[in-house]
């Protein structure tokens, strides 16, 4: 990857952008790259209840077939629970595994209390459960047994006098969230990478670079929304709300995904063979579509671009589900990238496969463009194309 895109990458991934408060990516770093380079006739459309994007290359042309990729801009978060009048301020772990979360430096966001609108970020508190190991249990001394949601903490190193009373003319109260301080740093092995919230920058990133790529030849036929969603983490809620106003033809989830290879621990599980450098991520089962998925591969193999097979049971885990949790109908389907240490400090991902993402999706669109003899991809294709089993061939 060229040292300019991986800039681009660990910026969009440093942006500060919680659950809730997305907008520092979504329009102060994605919305800007996105005008840099979109033609004229293009348009940004923009929503009310979140900070989401969607970056339309055929506005109001509804009778074309259309084609939603998404990335979600949300990341983890911690959030302030209680403060505590020896100056602790206990916080809600949310999607981390508590013991991956001790000892390291965070920034916390607050209103100024006079000015609500204006917020500030306060840094140099680090996370906290036991204080030392002193004071801990011998049972949590050999590993026994672990650490609690309910025993996480900000320390924000206060002292003296009613150190809470310091922390609330701050302006911290509940609900203010904490996210991790690490931007993404090259790994040691050649074309790795390693840092905080690859969930799920990394899928906007890959949004973006396939709409750059393709704006400097744009589809006639497919009409494609680049969509960056919000609060996905809590629920897919931003996703649904904006495929539910759009109402896309083919809805793509962009997301991580996991290195099953490298991951400990979980042998018995019986989980299928994902690694990173070996492609990006291609997820049947769930509500995606078969002859979607066959598109894709077919697309990839013409280009020799790589990608692996992944399944979902019930429910994608991803954005993918859209269209099914907004009550209409879509083909729809996921693609990601294998990482390991996802939700921790440290996750960490290979250039390789992000690129694979981004060319396949590429090689995808276009082959779609050219589909029906230069006419696209429609919407009975799409109606038409379910695999038959009933025709399959006895060997």
């Amino acid at each position: 990857m060229p040292k300019s895109q991986f800039d681009f990458m660990r910026e969009v991934l440093a942006a500060p952008s919680p659950i809730g408060l997305e907008a520092s990516m979504s329009y102060g770093i994605l919305k800007p790259a996105f005008e840099k380079f979109i033609p004229k006739d293009w348009a940004i459309h923009q929503f009310k209840g979140n900070a989401g994007l969607v970056v339309d290359t055929h506005p109001g042309c509804d009778d074309m077939t259309s084609v939603m990729i998404i990335g979600h801009a949300d990341k983890i978060r911690l959030q302030v629970r209680k403060i505590d009048s020896d100056g602790k301020i206990w916080v809600n772990s949310d999607s981390f595994l508590p013991c991956t979360l001790i000892g390291h430096e965070v920034t916390l966001f607050c209103q100024n209390p006079k000015q609500p609108s204006e917020y500030r970020s306060i840094e140099g508190g680090t996370i906290e459960a036991l204080g030392a190991i002193h004071f801990s249990e011998p049972s949590q001394r050999t590993g026994q047994k672990g650490l609690k949601p309910e025993m996480i903490y900000l320390e924000l190193q206060m002292y003296g006098e009613d150190p809470k009373k310091k922390i609330e003319e701050l302006g911290i109260r509940a609900g203010d969230p904490i996210i991790l301080k690490r931007p993404i740093k090259k790994g040691f092995s050649e074309n790795s990478f390693y840092g905080a919230y690859l969930d799920n920058g990394l899928g906007c990133f890959v949004v973006t670079e396939i709409a750059k790529i393709l704006a400097k030849s744009a589809l006639k036929n497919i009409r494609v929304l680049y969509t960056i969603a919000t609060h996905e983490e809590i629920g897919r809620f931003g996703a649904t709300a904006i495929a539910g106003e759009m109402h896309p033809d083919i809805l793509i989830g962009s997301d991580v995904n996991h290195d099953y290879d490298a991951a400990p621990g979980i042998g018995s599980k019986r989980m299928n063979s994902l690694a990173m450098s070996k492609g990006f991520t291609i997820t049947k089962g769930a509500v995606t579509s078969e002859h979607l998925n066959t598109i894709i591969e077919e697309a990839c193999m013409k280009e020799g671009i790589p990608y692996q097979m992944d399944f979902a049971g019930r429910d994608t885990g991803t954005d993918a589900m859209a269209a099914a949790l907004a009550g209409f109908d879509c083909a729809a389907t996921s693609i990601g990238f294998p990482i390991r240490n996802m939700h921790t400090i440290s996750e960490t991902g290979h250039t390789g496969d992000v690129l694979a993402a981004i060319h396949g999706m590429v090689a995808t669109l276009r082959s779609m463009d050219k589909m029906n003899k230069g006419k696209g991809l429609n919407r009975d294709d799409l109606k038409n194309g379910h695999p038959r089993l009933d025709q399959a061939k006895t060997l």
